[in-house]
């Protein structure tokens, strides 16, 4: 199996690093899981007011995870849970605006990502479009 062949996070060629990387990445995924924390808490416990502050606090901690994501690895872009964030994002974006769909855009987004998340590696790592 070449290099080529391998799944992107195995793959050294593929990878870029800074110092403190990891650490930052843990950093604002514990942040990010803040974020939907309390927007999940504004949702249930009726308190609407700091809802749109917690989903833009999701917003840009899941922006900063994606660009550092993808800068590391730039195949990440283009495989199916690289191409699942944009929208993820978008999703969160919607959740701002359209306060009045904010819930149910809650638990779409809660339930996909966590399918996305945990599905076996070679469903993460397809690239769409791409022949085997």
């Amino acid at each position: 199996m070449s290099n080529h062949d391998l799944p992107h996070d195995f793959a050294p060629s593929n990878r870029r690093d800074f110092p403190g990387r990891r650490w930052l990445l843990v950093a604002l995924r514990s942040v990010h899981l803040i974020g939907v924390v309390l927007v999940g808490a504004a949702l249930l416990g009726d308190h609407d007011a700091y809802r749109p502050a917690a989903a833009a606090l999701m917003l840009v901690t899941g922006i900063g995870l994606y660009g550092i994501e993808v800068w590391s690895k730039p195949r990440h872009a283009v495989e199916l849970a690289g191409l699942f964030i944009p929208l993820k994002l978008a999703g969160v974006a919607a959740m701002i605006v359209l306060p009045q769909l904010a819930a149910g855009i809650f638990w779409l987004l809660l339930v996909a990502s966590s399918i996305v998340s945990h599905a076996p590696a070679a469903f993460r790592h397809l690239r769409p479009g791409q022949r085997s």
